[in-house]
């Protein structure tokens, strides 16, 4: 399963290790991604999405009925 948000598309990114002696190395950044069953009430139904702790905060703030539909207009998800 790929590492990606569900809601906001957040990926894992592609860095460097710098050690002391300024030599370089390649490592990845993963997003801190969630299982979570959320209720829409709208649809009567629970569905589970992989998100990130940020979408989390997100759907605390706005509800998750407003994320999900921004996150369709963003092309995300696929209803």
């Amino acid at each position: 399963m790929a590492r990606v948000c569900d809601l906001t598309g957040k990926r894992v990114q592609v860095g460097n290790n710098v050690s002391h002696a300024n030599n370089r190395t390649k490592r990845k950044f993963y997003p801190n991604l969630q299982k979570k069953r959320f209720y829409i009430p709208e649809e009567d139904a629970w569905v589970t999405l992989k998100v990130s702790t940020s979408a989390l905060r997100t759907i605390n703030k706005n509800g998750i009925s407003a994320v999900l539909k921004k996150a369709v207009a963003q092309g995300y998800i696929m209803f």
